[in-house]
């Protein structure tokens, strides 16, 4: 089994959609990694030869940041948001959306389950 950047390729599938296992690497990526080392995209991924596995992993690492590196840098973009207490920063403290969606109505990925509220009954009604 393909093991590249801490991640288990599957081995039934191709080439070209295993290495989109990889946090940081897409389809088009993943094609451009396979082109620049010239491996067939639709060889499955339990066919690649350790040479093949050994070439992909250090093309990723030396021009990629993948895993790790990439969600640790992606948290202290996000930190440094919240940190200048920009306007995106603020929404990201607050869990609303960051990219202008309406909160209105939707919206519910982000605030998370409704939140029901209960009507006050006036002093008539009892």
């Amino acid at each position: 089994m393909a093991r590249i950047a801490g991640v288990d390729l599957p081995p039934n599938k191709r080439a070209f959609i295993a290495l989109t296992y990889i946090f940081g690497v897409g389809k088009s990526r993943s094609h451009d990694i396979l082109s620049a080392l010239s491996i067939d995209e639709n060889k499955h991924a339990k066919d690649l030869t350790d040479d093949e596995v050994s070439r992909i992993a250090a093309y990723i690492d030396k021009n990629f940041p993948v895993e790790g590196i990439l969600r640790r840098e992606t948290a202290q973009n996000i930190q440094r948001l919240k940190d200048i207490r920009c306007y995106r920063g603020m929404r990201h403290i607050r869990g609303l959306p960051v990219r202008g969606q309406r909160t209105r109505t939707n919206a519910r990925t982000r605030k998370g389950p409704r939140k029901t509220v209960a009507v006050k009954r006036s002093v008539k009604e009892m």
